[in-house]
């Protein structure tokens, strides 16, 4: 629709930034200009809200695209299984909205990346072995891992169908090739959101608030220790809708205002160890890097076409999301027989997505493995040390006095920690077990009541009574 202009608005506008076009700017003086006159534009144009995509209740789906070569956002418009495109919108619903401006540093700097159009392709499968191909030529992945790599980018295209998802991670040392997994990986999920070496973590909320993408992050690159706090609140609250993270803001009349940045999304994360938080590590679908040389057919530094082979991939997966989004979350994934209820429950979205038998099939023998392997570390940690003790002072009648604990803990695992006393194990068990000491004739002990809790316990962390039916 045309804008209705002032002239001499559009005239002061134009004036205003003429030194634009004698500084660093890439810009073209026709793109100048029209920048000038919509900025000159009459206050319910300016008035329009931004957005990078929107789901209507009447199943209409609206994305952002940008076509870097033109300097131009648009809407891509998917009503009734037709696509159409156009500069704004505007409904009851949402209001009248634009897309975020071609000026827009995110974009121009590629920290965040959108399709041009949407493009045909021959049918899902199909779809599926172009992605893998794409990964597999710029990425050094187990086989297991790409497979699930295959199907985890076009989930991010319909993860808002879900209510929870799970993470991508890649754990390995510097120089493992972490970087260019991020890179191969996330450049062609639904709204990549690069953050990695982000200098500071107050605009990451924003960003994830606002574009409601996939969040590609190298953790390793934030080193201290209140930016790896406010990343562990955006992970533990990520995967699964209905939890914002709640943070301070400010209005110009320094009025308080706390906000909620909605945080839920697909993530890919690169970091060099496990996460500290057990309930955290349970949501990454990981892999190991072992740092040997890569594959000699992957290129050492990325070539052009890799930027153009993404956006060609994005292109038809925004035909997919199209396509899908609306009927994906209604598909059953297949019962998969798992000893961890968030296993299957964060792998249920993958097997919803994948349609092939075998593909399942695979997806579902890693989240056994990946179970295995959490499970084994479960069983050598302290946790599970202590409930050992426990355990064995149950069998022999004995009371769980904090003090006992602590002696035989000593004895038993006593090198592998500095200095175990009662203090110490009475913290361990409130803040790792929530089993709470209570007093009874001036020493602290471990009630009956809490046996069953103990039990449980055991069971979670693999400490087996062979006496126990």
């Amino acid at each position: 629709m045309p804008l209705e202009l002032d002239p001499a608005q559009t005239t002061d506008a134009v004036a205003s930034l003429d030194g634009i076009e004698g500084s660093s700017s890439s810009l073209p003086r026709r793109d100048i200009r029209e920048y000038a006159r919509r900025m000159a534009g009459n206050e319910s144009e300016r008035s329009k809200r931004p957005i990078a995509s929107a789901v209507l209740k009447d199943g209409t789906l609206l994305e952002m695209v940008f076509r870097a070569d033109e300097h131009r956002t648009a809407f891509a418009r998917c009503a009734d299984g037709r696509v159409s495109e156009s500069e704004d919108f505007q409904s009851l619903e949402v209001g009248s909205v634009v897309p975020f401006a071609p000026t827009n540093n995110l974009l121009a700097h590629g920290v965040i990346l959108f399709p041009s159009e949407a493009s045909a392709y021959e049918n899902d499968s199909q779809l599926a072995i172009e992605i893998r191909a794409f990964i597999h030529r710029y990425a050094d992945l187990s086989d297991a891992f790409e497979e699930i790599a295959t199907h985890y980018v076009p989930l991010t295209w319909v993860y808002d169908a879900f209510n929870e998802v799970p993470y991508l991670r890649l754990k390995g040392d510097f120089g493992s090739g972490k970087s260019r997994c991020l890179q191969a990986i996330g450049s062609i999920c639904y709204k990549p959101m690069f953050v990695s070496g982000a200098s500071t973590i107050s605009p990451m909320f924003r960003i994830i608030d606002s574009f409601r993408g996939t969040l590609v992050l190298d953790e390793s690159d934030f080193r201290f220790s209140d930016e790896k706090a406010e990343i562990v609140k955006i992970l533990n609250n990520g995967n699964a809708a209905g939890f914002p993270v709640l943070r301070t803001d400010v209005t110009p009349s320094k009025e308080f205002n706390p906000r909620a940045f909605e945080v839920f999304g697909p993530k890919i994360i690169a970091s060099r160890s496990s996460f500290d938080d057990p309930a955290l590590e349970s949501r990454c679908l990981t892999e190991s890097l072992s740092g040997k040389p890569p594959r000699k057919d992957i290129p050492v530094s990325l070539p052009e076409s890799f930027h153009e082979e993404a956006l060609v991939l994005r292109n038809k997966l925004l035909t997919f999301r199209f396509r899908h989004r609306l009927e994906i979350a209604q598909r059953r994934a297949p019962d998969v027989t798992l000893a961890e209820a968030r296993m299957a429950q964060i792998i249920a979205p993958l097997l919803a997505v994948a349609q092939e038998t075998s593909a399942r099939e695979h997806i579902a023998a890693f989240a056994v493995r990946h179970t295995m392997a959490i499970n084994a570390e479960r069983e050598s940690s302290l946790e599970a040390q202590i409930l050992d003790i426990m355990s064995s002072m149950r069998r022999e009648g004995a009371a769980w006095n904090v003090k006992d604990i602590a002696v035989l803990f000593g004895d038993r695992y006593g090198s592998d920690y500095n200095r175990v006393s009662p203090r110490w194990m009475g913290a361990q068990l409130r803040r790792r077990l929530s089993l709470i000491p209570v007093k009874s004739n001036g020493n602290f002990v471990v009630p009956k009541t809490a046996e069953s809790q103990v039990m449980i316990l055991c069971e979670r962390y693999g400490v087996l009574d062979e006496h126990e039916s």
